[in-house]
C-alpha cells in the first residue's frame, strides 16, 4: 500500500518508523514547516521530518503538495494543521487520535485527560472527514492513566497507537468497516502558558495534576520558577495557601486543601536542581515567603 504520512512531532514518529519497518511505501512525508524551538536558536526541522530524511524520504510541508505524489491512503498523527476537505476527497485518510473519542476532540487531548483527572486514555484510530476528530474509529486501544507524566503517557500512547494502526492497515474487516463515534462529547482545547501557573486556591490534587504535564510554574520573589517534581505534604501543621516554607529541610507549597513537598525545581535562567538547594540559594535567609 502506497502512503502518504503526516505528523509533525516525536509521538509520530512512532508510527512513521513502524510503517516503514513493516513494508509498506511511504512515498511523501507532509509535515509543519522548520521553525526555531528555543529562544535564539536557528530554525530547525520538525522530529518527523529528521526521521523521514534519514529513511530517504521525500518531505513537503503543505498538504497541497500531495496532488504531485500518487498515493492510496494518508496517515496523519499529530500533524497540527486540519486537512482541507478537498484533499481528504481525493487522500482516504487514517488518524491516530490520542484520546478515547468522542472524549478530548482536538489539539491536546492527554493534557485534557491528565487535567480533568481522567482514570484511562487510550488511542483511537479514525477515518478523517471534514469535522474536527468526528470521524468513524476503526479501532481503540485504552491505557490507564495513573500518577503518569505527560511524557511517559505520550511515549506509550505513541507505541499503542502505532501497533493499532499496522493492526488496521493489515484487517480489511477492521479497515473497511469502522463504526460511528457515541457518548458524551468534550474537546481538549490548546493550551496557554497559564495552563501551567498553579493556583493556591485550587486543590493539591489539581496542582499535581498541573504539575504532571512538566511545565508547571510559580512565582517566588518576583522570579519564575518551573516545578519539575513534587508530592503531596503529609504532616499534620497546616500551610496556608500561598505560603511557601521550608519544613524539615524540605520546601513545602500551601495550597487550598493542603501543601505540596517541592521535589526538584527549575529556576528562571538556571538548571534543575533539588528545591532544597534551590531555597537555600535564594536571596535572604527568611524561612516562608509567598508564591503566586
Amino acid at each position: 500500500m502506497r502512503l502518504a504520512f503526516l505528523g509533525t512531532p516525536p509521538a509520530a514518529v512512532v508510527s512513521l518508523g513502524a510503517l516503514c519497518d513493516h513494508g509498506y511505501d511511504v512515498a511523501v512525508v507532509v509535515t509543519r514547516p522548520d521553525r526555531r524551538r528555543s529562544r535564539g536558536a536557528t530554525e530547525s526541522p520538525s522530529p518527523v521530518k529528521i526521521e523521514a530524511q534519514a529513511r530517504g524520504i521525500p518531505v513537503v510541508h503543505r498538504v497541497a503538495d500531495l496532488a504531485s505524489f500518487d498515493v492510496e491512503r494518508g496517515v496523519v498523527v499529530a500533524y497540527g494543521a486540519m486537512i482541507p476537505v478537498s484533499v481528504l476527497e481525493r487522500v482516504p485518510m487514517l488518524n491516530v487520535h490520542f484520546s478515547l473519542l468522542p472524549r478530548w476532540r482536538g489539539a491536546a487531548p492527554v493534557e485534557r485527560a491528565i487535567l480533568a483527572g481522567d482514570r484511562e486514555t487510550g488511542v483511537a484510530i479514525m477515518s478523517l472527514e471534514a469535522g474536527l476528530d468526528t470521524g468513524p474509529v476503526h479501532l481503540e486501544r485504552r491505557v490507564e492513566i495513573g500518577d503518569a507524566t505527560l511524557s511517559y503517557l505520550l511515549d506509550r500512547l505513541a507505541r499503542l497507537g502505532a501497533q493499532a494502526l499496522l493492526d488496521v492497515l493489515g484487517d480489511p474487516t477492521l479497515l473497511d468497516h469502522p463504526v460511528a463515534q457515541s457518548g458524551e462529547v468534550t474537546y481538549a482545547t490548546k493550551l496557554d502558558t497559564e495552563t501551567f501557573h498553579l493556583d493556591a486556591a485550587k486543590s493539591a490534587e489539581e496542582n499535581l495534576r498541573v504539575i504532571r504535564l512538566e511545565r508547571a510554574w510559580v512565582t517566588v520573589d518576583e522570579r519564575r520558577v518551573r516545578l519539575i517534581g513534587a508530592h503531596r505534604f503529609t504532616g499534620e501543621t497546616a500551610v496556608g495557601p500561598g505560603a511557601i516554607e521550608r519544613r524539615d529541610g524540605g520546601v513545602v507549597l500551601g495550597v487550598r486543601d493542603g501543601a505540596l513537598v517541592l521535589d526538584s525545581v527549575r529556576p528562571e535562567g538556571s538548571r534543575t536542581m533539588s528545591a532544597a538547594d534551590w531555597w537555600r540559594g535564594r536571596a535572604g535567609s527568611d524561612d516562608v515567603a509567598r508564591w503566586r
